[in-house]
């Protein structure tokens, strides 16, 4: 049994509004245990037998077409991923006005990977890291917390999602 979590994008925001009580029923739907959601932005936590990441994210992207009527694009991690995901993040010391976002692919980072840090034009906030299926951002308040996801997505011509970095360390506090 291993425990993973599904990051879904576009969750509770522009308009796309799921309860969580429906969440859980439809990865419930899919036989996976022990299922809970984390701070109503498309973080759930579950059990499976599965170890195919891949065969789960394509499931659960069935199922949420079903439910929802629209595409929503899923990244599953496994919570020892996580676990490096915040240590590779550890090395960056964010100063008070000052976040660590992680963005999520769907696969790995594409080479080449251009000379990092990388400002985000008309921004000041930078990529610092890429490290498999993540890429690191520090941002800077006024709003610039979106900009990694909007600016990569542009660049590698995929969906991807973005969380705060606090956000994962809660995760595996309160689920690992």
């Amino acid at each position: 049994m291993a425990r993973v979590v599904a990051f879904l994008r576009g969750i509770n925001v522009g308009g796309h509004v799921v309860k969580e009580e429906d969440l859980q029923r439809a990865f419930a739907a899919l036989g996976f245990m022990d299922v809970t959601t984390h701070k109503q932005s498309g973080n759930v936590i579950f059990e499976v037998e599965a170890t195919d990441l891949e065969e789960i994210r394509v499931k659960i992207e069935r199922q949420l077409r079903k439910l929802l009527g629209y595409d929503v694009a899923v990244f599953v991690r496994t919570f020892s991923r996580l676990r490096e995901v915040v240590e590779e993040g550890s090395r960056f010391r964010p100063g008070e006005r000052t976040s660590l976002i992680v963005t999520m692919l769907p696969g790995s980072t594409p080479e080449p990977i251009p000379l990092l840090p990388l400002t985000i034009p008309k921004s000041t906030a930078q990529i610092v890291l890429a490290s498999g299926t993540e890429i690191f951002s520090l941002t800077h308040g006024g709003g610039e917390g979106g900009l990694p996801n909007q600016f990569l997505e542009s660049k590698l011509k995929a969906k991807t999602t973005t969380r705060n970095m606090n956000v994962i360390v809660e995760i595996l506090q309160k689920y690992g």
